[in-house]
């Protein structure tokens, strides 16, 4: 097998309730050739009309208003999101939730979003793996990352990252780009301003409906 040499940010959020912009916490694993080599992770207290937390949410990450209380805003933490993921693609299993929760929750506060591009391990996982589920636990066991606490955000995005990395190994891939490639699956990119104006023309359109 070649050695692996791809680079990128996995990512994780959970959120208190059903709304994308109600992120409450965050998991965050920088690999580097394959490896992780950092880790981070933090709670967040959720933009206002968007803190309620619901008891589903809160039973299957155990995260309460409570422990958010004190937290920093949404505002306050992205800087130091936006520094640990760098330039890098970020990998998420299932990854237009984790890239909707960045955009809803900068849309919801007003916050300055970068261009990011992304990567899903989920899609990653069904072109790679012949399982029963793709859902994150199997997939991660599939990749041999059996010590996963499921809903624990960093936990999560370090299985993201096996999932990537364990495929990488077995198809060969030398970097995400030739990954993508040979398992059809794209990089893709999301812009906040494209968002926020989509967003406007979608309310305009309703309001002379």
């Amino acid at each position: 097998m070649n050695d692996v040499t791809i680079d990128f940010t996995a990512i994780d959020f959970e959120t208190a309730n059903g709304s994308p912009a109600s992120a409450c916490a965050v998991g965050l694993v920088r690999v580097r050739g394959g490896t992780v080599v950092e880790r981070a992770t933090w709670l967040i207290r959720p933009p206002l009309a968007h803190d309620v937390f619901l008891p589903f949410n809160v039973q299957l990450h155990g995260i309460s208003r409570e422990l958010t209380r004190s937290a920093q805003t949404w505002e306050a933490q992205l800087p130091a999101l936006l520094d640990f993921c760098g330039n890098d693609v970020l990998v998420a299993h299932n990854a237009r939730f984790d890239i909707g929760v960045l955009l809803a929750s900068s849309l919801a506060t007003r916050a300055a979003l970068p261009p990011l591009t992304y990567f899903c391990s989920l899609r990653l996982a069904r072109r790679s793996y012949e399982l029963h589920s793709y859902r994150l636990p199997v997939a991660a066991a599939a990749a041999g990352f059996t010590t996963l606490v499921h809903h624990d955000p960093v936990s999560d995005a370090e299985a993201s990252a096996a999932v990537v990395s364990d495929t990488a190994r077995r198809f060969g891939a030398t970097d995400l780009a030739s990954l993508a490639a040979l398992q059809g699956v794209p990089i893709e990119r999301i812009e906040l301003e494209r968002e926020r104006e989509l967003a406007a023309t979608l309310t305009a359109a309703a309001t002379f409906a």
